[in-house]
């Protein structure tokens, strides 16, 4: 046998036997059907938005106490299309800070309202209980989004984006958007 057809029906076997591995676990169906290969085509110019951070981001926290302490840790930003391309989700990880820690994980699901003109973003956070609703499109070369709750409006800005790198601002305001408070800042650079 041929070195290349013996080598195609090894990968062919093993690519054949990890699929039936998955198809025999029926909780690992959802995970299956959530990714798409890109944004559904009714989004038009507007998938534009996102699309430019689907990808792996290695990320820079840094987080601003009110108290004026800063915390700083590491992890990563995933974005992907989901939902048939009529969504994108990202996933936030930070790393553990000490032995024995947990990561902290959290996610988000993007939506174009065509009603608006504005994309709608959730976030929850279950660690710690966080849930966020946040809504906004491009400014500029920016992405703004803003919400309110009961006591504060919220800002989280995408700034300085480039294929490789971007700055993601959370900031707060307890004035209605007199002023702002910049509560969080990261850098990201893309992996690979």
């Amino acid at each position: 046998m041929k070195p290349f057809r013996f080598l195609s029906r090894l990968i062919g076997a093993i690519l054949l036997a990890t699929g039936a591995l998955y198809a025999a676990d029926a909780r690992r169906d959802m995970i299956t059907a959530l990714p798409a290969p890109g944004p559904h085509p009714s989004l038009g110019a507007e998938a534009k938005l996102w699309d430019q951070l689907v990808g792996t981001w290695d990320c820079d926290y840094t987080f601003y106490a009110e108290d004026g302490k800063t915390t700083r840790a590491k992890g990563e930003l995933l974005f992907g299309w989901i939902l048939d391309g009529r969504a994108v989700q990202d996933i936030w990880i930070t790393y553990p800070q000490k032995p024995n820690d947990e990561r902290e994980i959290g996610t988000s699901l993007r939506f174009f309202d065509p009603k608006s003109g504005m994309w709608r973003v959730v976030f929850i956070l279950p660690t710690l209980n966080i849930l966020t609703t946040v809504e906004g499109r491009a400014r500029g070369g920016r992405i703004v989004l803003e919400g309110q709750t009961a006591d504060k409006r919220r800002r989280w800005s995408f700034n300085d984006i480039t294929p490789t790198s971007f700055v993601w601002r959370g900031e707060q305001s307890r004035d209605g958007g007199k002023t702002w408070r910049l509560v969080e800042e990261h850098q990201m650079r893309r992996r690979g």
